[in-house]
């Protein structure tokens, strides 16, 4: 985790109506800026016109554009309603082009008040275009779409990660991940452009808080490849939770979820050793832990506990921060945390929650009783290299050295990330006869 986490310092200190200044000039500068306003830009364009992929079209051609002009003639004072006005130009030019296409563009502009499309001025709180990033969201997780399609489709039209980007964070072609966003499109693309009603809203939020939450894991533990940590894949998810946040303060889910990554990243730089290999948590150099970012999480899960009935995510914050606040690994106020997760399977019968619990009653109560605890997930984790990754481990603490060294080979030829196979390879060399 990065001492300014996304969505802070340059970019999250104003709000996303404010003006950026036209001294922002570096290439990096204008891409994180460009990142910052395209969902609110295709949300405006959307919210007019329609057309899903026409308007994002039209949007990345403006990106392109502003892309190329602004690191030398100088970032406008509205950036928004400049990417606003050229996107609307081009995208009314592609509708101008068939007549079908004019006439829907027509009945929307008599639909939709002149002033709908102007850019707020700068510092409006809960800016129109605030609101169409959360729009967006909603609308990328529809419930009709499969969670990879959410996912996708999410990373594209909010995250601004082009289609090859997506691919490679999910190890397959971009022709193969270009055709699963195109499908989400047409599925989503009848759909109206407005935040759900009362009746769905906590359906369809609890879909944008997995997709965020899937995302953030799958940058924090990559499943498969070269990398143990996919930092493009955790920051956006950041990124993205924080744009909720901004949105819905008094969520508690959204809360404790954004306490949930933060206090998670912030472990990230000692995650790994010089040459990339997995470091256990219990043995990581916690002085390269992310402090500040320690210290924002721990003060929201707090937040996240007052603002009503402790969800998974919150659970699953608290978990962290106990970690996280442990100066030594033997310093881990394990007690507290196997009463968290007696909370947490109560609460979601996801089995990796149990799996968690299973290793905190091995450290409360001793090796046998967490083996004990791991029969019962024998049948709903059959194949899982974490199951027998973890039954290694508390073998190896029972003092069975060759059962734990078959369960660690037997986890590392079953996971597809090669940090993780050469960990357990190792742990079960060290235990040869």
């Amino acid at each position: 985790m990065l001492s300014n986490p996304p969505g802070t310092g340059a970019r999250g200190g104003r709000t996303s109506a404010a003006p950026a200044p036209a001294a922002v000039r570096s290439g990096g500068d204008v891409e994180d800026l460009l990142r910052l306003h395209a969902p609110q830009v295709l949300g405006a364009l959307v919210r007019r016109y329609g057309h899903f992929d026409e308007a994002e079209d039209a949007v990345q051609e403006a990106l392109l554009a502003a892309a190329g002009a602004w690191p030398d003639g100088g970032v406008p004072d509205n950036p928004r309603g400049w990417l606003i006005k050229v996107a609307s130009r081009r995208l009314t030019d592609q509708l101008r082009s068939d007549a079908a296409r004019r006439r829907r563009e027509e009945n929307a502009a008599l639909l939709a008040p002149r002033d709908a499309f102007t850019a707020p001025p700068p510092g409006e709180a809960r800016a129109p275009s605030q609101d169409d990033t959360l729009t967006l969201l909603f609308l990328c997780c529809d419930p009709s779409l499969a969670p990879a399609a959410q996912i996708a489709l999410t990373l594209r039209a909010v995250g601004g990660l082009t289609t090859a980007e997506i691919a490679r964070a999910h190890l397959v072609p971009e022709a193969t991940m270009a055709q699963r966003i195109s499908r989400a499109k047409q599925k989503v693309r009848a759909a109206p452009f407005r935040q759900p009603g009362p009746a769905d809203r906590d359906g369809r939020l609890a879909a944008v808080l997995q997709v965020l939450y899937l995302i953030f894991n799958e940058g924090y533990t990559a499943t498969s490849g070269t990398a143990l940590h996919r930092a493009d894949l955790a920051r956006e998810a950041i990124r993205l939770t924080r744009a909720v946040r901004r949105l819905l303060p008094r969520e508690g889910a959204v809360t404790g979820l954004l306490a949930l990554m933060l206090l998670t990243e912030a472990r990230s730089a000692a995650r790994t050793g010089p040459h990339g290999e997995l470091v256990p948590l219990d043995e990581q150099d916690r002085s390269l832990w992310d402090i500040a970012a320690i210290e924002e999480g721990t003060a929201l899960v707090e937040e996240a506990l007052r603002q009503g009935p402790a969800g998974v995510y919150q659970v699953q914050a608290a978990i962290a921060a106990l970690h996280d606040e442990a100066a030594r690994a033997d310093d881990t106020d394990w007690p507290q945390i196997l009463a968290l997760y007696d909370i947490l399977v109560r609460r979601t019968p996801e089995p990796m929650a149990e799996l968690g619990r299973a290793v905190a009653v091995a450290m409360v109560r001793g090796p046998r009783a967490g083996l004990g605890e791991l029969s019962a997930l024998d049948e709903r984790l059959a194949g899982h290299h974490r199951l027998e990754a973890v039954r290694g481990h508390l073998l190896e603490r029972a003092g069975d050295l060759e059962g734990a060294r078959a369960a660690y080979q037997v986890a590392a030829r079953r996971t597809l990330s090669r940090p993780e196979s050469r960990y357990l390879q190792m742990r079960a060399a060290r235990l040869a006869p």
